[in-house]
């Protein structure tokens, strides 16, 4: 069993509410769900305006596929969401 994961840390431009950041943040976890299958969350910087920092899972029997699912996710923020992506990691563990 390969666990494929990524964390991203994003900047939420021109919030003016915990409510609007967290609109913005429940729309990306929905996409990561509905488009890509993923398990994902908010995982820290709850309490900051201005930055998030979102995690995603996916469960599979391939390293390869993992991975690719994951960069085609990380294109999908980069293209649709109103966000700046500040640090992302990928990576992959064999169970």
């Amino acid at each position: 069993m390969i666990v494929s994961m990524i964390q991203l840390i994003l900047e939420i431009p021109d919030v003016g509410s915990i409510k609007e950041k967290r609109r913005i943040v429940r729309s990306v976890k929905d996409k990561l769900q509905r488009r890509f299958h993923l398990s994902a969350a908010e995982i820290d910087l709850q309490d900051s305006l201005a930055f998030a920092q979102i995690g995603g899972a996916l469960v599979s029997n391939s390293k390869v596929f993992g991975e690719s699912v994951l960069h085609k996710a990380f294109a999908m923020i980069e293209n649709e969401v109103p966000v700046r992506i500040q640090d992302i990691s990928i990576h992959s563990e064999e169970f």
